[in-house]
């Protein structure tokens, strides 16, 4: 999913709403449906296209969100920090950054009573050498081979990689005993799904489906919720009138609508990622550090955020870091935690250090035209659209002519990935730290202008940072990572690969009136989205409300 995207909100009926209008204004109430029992969370955690298909299989990107309360990984990945928790795996060690040992917890059990054994873990990894499109965590570009002993499974990595867990440990694992028989599992749906997860599928229709609680899941006391219940309308307006225990959304000036809609209603928007401009570095003049350095003292990134995302988000640190997710990673030499405050002043000197020229109302490049370009971007993306149009009329005021480009997304990921763009708009970065920088900025990933590729797409190349990044996989020691990682922090700082601009939001939404334990600013175990790793972690946090008893 994309981090920050604003959604669009869908059209409904008049019927649909319970309003009451008072002059120029309209609130929105919530009316729960009475049918819900105590011990269900209803969840607008999957959305219909308009309706449901039965697609359970977890490597498909079309498969029902809810996967991530069926299958279970053998480690947790917290999407705010990218810490691991044990989960099918009791625990892992990695002395060697060549190999990585898991230990898989016994007594866990399939959903249709058969035991979880390190079989189903071997084999569900070479069914996955076998059918790459279904590897989408990428655990094979790390691992060689595979061998068990008892219940310890050992990844031979293909080399020193000791990053390599975040990438092994996330893999969903599926039963041998079901998934052995399937043709292609690549295209199978599985719509009748076994797996070890805290809930079963209970009832399907393409209008709405349930999870029941698995009573033989191995922390099943954690699990205080008897029943989920998924429906396909999932619309903004849906949310904040239909009672919804909980959902993913961005909703424009929340307070007053999704928060006025029931006195219980909360909201908690985290840090998922950056979002920011992207040059080309293959791409003159933003291959140039100071153009670079320019453009990053001359937007006020807290003003973008706030143009974009209605203030919810902070402006973003350049080190590359979420904060304050990650802030204990962060290099307490860099000043004011690497926010980056406007300077037009310091701009105008980089650009002129760069050889261009200002004569007071207009930028000229080093041949003396008007120094202007065009700012990729995903068309739909309005939050992007808000911001590079902020961008736009920031840059104006030094004399520097922005223009936007903005096909569809498919489009916009083609041109990011082919390189065929000078500056784009795009969001970087992420809970895995290392990967994060890797991903950005390693050459191992790099192509030339016109070949495509998922990561580097800015096309930035430095052999000292390769060797940074050399050096991290090659670590075991957590200070040593660290001191790595403050190396960093300060390439982004110095060299500027990407203008971080402001935080992408998770957009969390919740009722506390029913459930509590939620994650929150002031307990933040896990991220609040219903999608992916979080959901795992928040049920087993959740706690129904108790009532006073009437009198």
């Amino acid at each position: 999913m994309h981090i920050g995207r604003r959604t669009v909100l869908s059209g409904a009926s008049a019927t649909a709403l319970a309003v009451a209008a008072s002059g120029c204004s309209l609130q929105i109430r919530s009316r729960p449906d009475p049918t819900i029992g105590s011990d269900t969370l209803l969840s607008g955690g999957d959305a219909g296209t308009p309706t449901f298909t039965a697609n359970f299989n977890p490597y498909q990107p079309n498969a029902r969100s809810s996967v991530g309360l069926l299958y279970e990984p053998l480690l947790l990945q917290n999407p705010l920090d990218g810490e691991l928790t044990p989960w099918l795996a009791e625990s892992w060690e990695q002395s060697d950054p060549a190999e990585l040992v898991m230990t898989l917890r016994s007594g866990a059990l399939w959903s249709d009573g058969h035991d979880l054994t390190v079989q189903d873990v071997t084999f569900t990894f070479d069914m996955l050498k076998e059918h790459p499109a279904n590897d989408t965590k990428g655990a094979w570009s790390r691992i060689d081979s595979i061998e068990t002993d008892g219940q310890d499974i050992l990844f031979h990595l293909s080399g020193d990689d000791s990053p390599a867990v975040g990438s092994i440990g996330p893999t969903l694992i599926v039963p041998q005993h079901i998934w052995s028989g399937v043709e292609d599992p690549t295209t199978w749906r599985n719509e009748d799904p076994v797996g070890s997860g805290p809930f079963t599928l209970g009832n399907f229709t393409p209008l709405q489906y349930t999870l029941d609680r698995n009573e033989d899941y191995w922390q099943a006391d954690t699990i205080l919720i008897q029943h989920i219940v998924l429906p396909a309308a999932t619309s903004e307006i849906d949310l904040v009138t239909k009672g919804y225990d909980w959902a993913y959304s961005y909703m424009s000036d929340v307070d007053n609508t999704w928060g006025a809609a029931n006195d219980h209603n909360r909201h908690w928007f985290p840090p998922g990622g950056i979002i920011g401009l992207h040059p080309n570095h293959d791409v003159a003049p933003f291959d140039d550090v100071d153009v670079r350095r320019g453009l990053s003292l001359a937007l006020d990134g807290d003003a973008v955020g706030k143009a974009a995302a209605e203030g919810y988000m902070e402006q973003a640190s350049q080190t590359g870091l979420l904060l304050p997710n990650q802030e204990d990673l962060l290099d307490p030499s860099i000043p004011d935690q690497g926010i980056v405050t406007q300077d037009t002043d310091a701009a105008i000197a980089a650009f002129e250090k760069a050889g261009f020229s200002h004569d007071g109302s207009t930028m000229r490049t080093p041949d003396g035209d008007p120094f202007s370009f065009a700012i990729t971007t995903a068309n739909g993306y309005t939050d992007w659209l808000r911001a590079v149009q902020e961008v736009q009329r920031q840059l104006g005021e030094i004399g520097i002519e922005a223009t936007i480009r903005a096909p569809q997304a498919a489009a916009y990921e083609a041109a990011l990935s082919s390189g065929d763009y000078a500056i784009a708009m795009g969001s970087s970065n992420g809970s895995d730290t290392f990967q994060g920088y890797a991903n950005l900025l390693s050459s191992e990933y790099y192509v030339p202008v016109g070949e495509s590729s998922q990561n580097n797409r800015i096309r930035f190349r430095d052999d000292d940072v390769d060797d940074l990044l050399q050096r991290y996989r090659a670590s075991v020691d957590e200070q040593e990572q660290t001191e790595i990682i403050h190396g960093l922090e300060q390439v982004f700082m110095d060299q500027i690969p990407i203008v971080a601009l402001y935080y992408g939001g998770l957009w969390g939404l919740y009722n506390d009136g029913r459930f509590t334990g939620w994650p929150t600013a002031d307990n933040p175990f896990t991220s609040p989205q219903t999608y992916g790793s979080s959901p795992l972690m928040v049920l087993t946090h959740l706690r129904p409300v108790e009532k006073e008893p009437a009198t």
